[in-house]
Formats: C-alpha cells, structure tokens, sequence
C-alpha cells in the first residue's frame, strides 16, 4: 500500500498500524492526524478517494474529505458549550427558556443538559421522516417539539442517533438566529482553520470521496466477538428503541447525494478530513499552531464530566457522556480514561486527551457494522499508546 504523508520521531507505530489497516483490515481509502500541544506530528493517507474505487481510481489526497456520520455530534455539543461558555446558554434551564414549543407533550422540565447528554427521552419519532424532510431544520423541530418522551427526562440516557441533529441545531437556531451549519462555519471552522463542514459547500464537492459499506476480511486476524443477545436481539426488533432511533429518518439517506450532503444535520453528516478532525480537537484542549483555542480549561472539564452512564436504552450496551462527548469506556475504548471525543458508527473517530495534549482524527471511506468501536481506528489508538508509552 503507497501510504503518503509524514510522522514526526517517535510516532513511527501509528504509520505501522495505518499501513497494516490497508493490509490486513480491509481499509480502501482513508486518513488519519494526530495533534500535540496543537502541533501536527502525525499526518497519513492513502488508498482511493471513492469506496468502490478500481485499479486507475482517483488516489486519496492531502485534503481529500469524507462523511463523518455520528463523530459530528462531537462538534455539534461544542457548539452549545461555547455559547455557555459566552454566557448565551444556560446549561441548567429548561430548553423552553430557549424553544417554546418544545414543552409539550410531558418535555416542560426537559434541560438543556439532559439534552447533551442524550437525556432528553426523544430518541425516536413515532413518525419518521424521509430524507427531505429532515433536511428541513423546520420540519424536524417541529417533530422533536412534538415527540412524547419514551422515559421521563433526566431519569436515564440512551442514544439520541438522529434525534441530536434537530436538538441540537434548533438550540443554536434559537439562540443565535443563525443555522447551526452557518454558525459552526463562522465560530469554529473558520477560527480554527478546521477542514470541517456541516452543510458542504458546492466549491467543496470535488474534495469528498464515495462512502460504501464494506466487509471486515475473513482473514483479518482480528479478534471476532459476538454481540450480547440482547444486542442482537434490538437490533433484529422494528419495535425496539433501538432500532426506531436509527430509523427516524426512513429510508436511510443516500450519503453520496450531494443534496443530502448539503444538508444540516449535527447527528450524522458532518464532512471533515482527517486534519481537519484532529484540528478541531486540538483547538478543545489548547491553542492550535495557526489557529486559536476555543474552550476555557474549565468548559473542558464541563465537557468531560460525567452525565451519563450504565446501560444505554438505545445502544444495549453501557456508554459514558459527558455534555455531549463520548467518554473512554468498554463500549467505546479512547486513547486513555482522561479522553472524550465522539464515533461515527461503522468509521471516523475524532478525540482530545488533555493529560497528554494529543487530539486524534480518523476518516475513511469505508464504514463497518461496529457502532461505536471500529477496529481500524481501535488498531491506530493502541499504536499512538504504544508511542507515547516509549517516551517515558
């Protein structure tokens, strides 16, 4: 595999392990950054741009971008911990200080927290909506607004897969009279000089590569595991949390369509390079080379602190949140325990570890059946453990 790029003494692993992704796990296109103290010290790709690429395919590049499914919801909690951090958002108040209509149908003590934290009790819409229709950021607050709550909110926590988007982006709509895409362009990309889109221009088409669903190789080596019964078991039933989560947008979207990749969903369509990943998470926990940092240390610790924990209504597994990242856990293993970031199912994976100054983006074109622990990036956060482990 012609694997281009560089890294920097020291972080010679995490080439090894991005090589043996091609060689050995099944990666056809993808890229990987790691950040330290805001500087650049890893930065690889290589394969095709397009999942589906054949011998004489266009090569993955320096910028090439990809569809980060769920590892959006990473930025999107940002989003909203700025404007606290700005004194905009008060974290404790009900979302119908900010979103009248949101208090309905039992959602009147419904806060703000519990809505980063996948408290919020609305991970499902008892009607789903197409693809155009949760392309309208109108149509889907309007269902969220509307949607009793499956438990009462702040009592438990399960994944809030699609549901987030409108959450989330109607918040920052409310508040700053702005699209959540427009505003993460103007607050947090553009300062942070992050390759990162919610909402992909038209200019930026020619950047992002086809996604596809791809098999794990047979002859991986990787360690099979089965999923609990009781995993398998929601994901087999149309009437479980789980599955009606995934499925508040029937059909699922077609990813390559560029009109729904010139939508604005905060849960799943994010598109971001590798770098521009890294360099978001980079700029949480420091100043970036050429950039700025967007979060006070005490708004980190806000972040990372522990709402959610146990088992997942949603997922059946037990996942950790904070406001709004994922924390290191079984279910979803980061670079250590002082580490929050966010998954995008069957892929991409971006983090910040503040206790070693390391942020970290993964993107690729591929995506696998894992939902929150994909083995190629689990395969690239072992290696950068084992470089950090050898400077000691």
């Amino acid at each position: 595999m012609n694997v281009s790029g560089a890294v920097a003494e020291g972080f010679e692993p995490v080439r090894e392990a991005f090589v043996r992704n091609f060689e050995v796990l099944g990666d056809r296109g993808a890229a990987v950054a790691v950040y330290r103290d805001g500087h650049k010290v890893v930065d690889l790709w290589g394969g095709t741009r397009d999942v589906d690429g054949a011998a004489g395919a266009a090569p993955w590049e320096q910028g090439t971008a990809q569809i980060v499914r769920s590892a959006t919801k990473g930025v999107a909690a940002v989003a909203l911990l700025l404007l606290h951090q700005r004194g905009e958002l008060d974290l404790d108040a009900p979302v119908g200080t900010y979103w009248p209509q949101y208090k309905a149908a039992g959602k009147e003590r419904t806060l703000v927290r519990h809505l980063l934290a996948h408290r919020a009790g609305v991970p499902v819409l008892d009607r789903p909506l197409t693809p155009a229709e949760a392309a309208d950021p109108d149509l889907g607050a309007a269902a969220v607004a509307a949607q009793a709550p499956a438990w009462e909110p702040g009592t438990d926590h399960g994944y809030h897969a699609q549901t987030y988007s409108w959450l989330t982006g109607e918040l920052v709509r409310r508040i700053t009279g702005r699209t959540v895409g427009e505003w993460i362009a103007d607050e947090i990309a553009g300062p942070v000089g992050a390759d990162l889109w919610l909402g992909l221009p038209r200019a930026q088409r020619a950047r992002v590569g086809r996604v596809g669903q791809v098999d794990a190789p047979a002859q991986s080596g990787a360690l099979k595991t089965r999923p609990k019964p009781a995993v398998t078991a929601a994901y087999a039933d149309p009437a479980s949390l789980t599955r009606r989560a995934f499925a508040a947008i029937t059909p699922l979207p077609d990813e390559n369509d560029p009109a729904y990749r010139a939508a604005a969903l905060p849960a799943s369509n994010g598109i971001a390079t590798a770098d521009g990943l890294a360099r978001f998470y980079a700029s949480l926990i420091g100043e970036v080379a050429g950039g700025v940092r967007l979060l006070r240390p005490e708004t980190v610790e806000l972040a990372r602190g522990e709402q959610s924990s146990g088992p997942d209504r949603v997922l059946v597994v037990n996942t950790r949140f904070g406001l709004g990242p994922m924390l290191h856990g079984a279910a979803s293993p980061l670079l250590s325990p002082t580490s929050f970031g966010h998954p995008g199912r069957g892929g991409a994976l971006g983090l910040a570890d503040p206790e070693s100054g390391i942020a970290f983006g993964y993107v690729t074109n591929g995506f696998r059946t894992s939902v929150t622990a994909d083995p190629r990036a689990q395969a690239l956060l072992r290696a950068l453990r084992t470089a950090l482990t050898a400077e000691r």
